[in-house]
């Protein structure tokens, strides 16, 4: 029973987030919390990183989609 309300709290977030100086997009795990970084997409979270790295290949306000942190 423990591990069914635990479960929840162990999933993963996914963020695309955009720098506003260079427009280049990342993959990030953690909700930014500065305004250097901007959420983009709506500000979605995505629960998987394919879902994320799909939609940011179809994202055309983000200069490049090359590097993913937090892996």
């Amino acid at each position: 029973m423990l591990l069914t309300l635990t479960a929840p709290a162990l999933a993963q977030e996914f963020y695309i987030v955009q720098n506003p100086t260079t427009k280049k997009c990342t993959i990030v795990t953690e909700k930014p919390t500065t305004t250097t970084t901007t959420t983009v997409v709506g500000g979605t979270t995505y629960t998987t990183r394919t879902e994320a790295e799909n939609v940011l290949k179809k994202t055309t306000v983000c200069t490049t989609s090359d590097d993913d942190e937090d892996e």
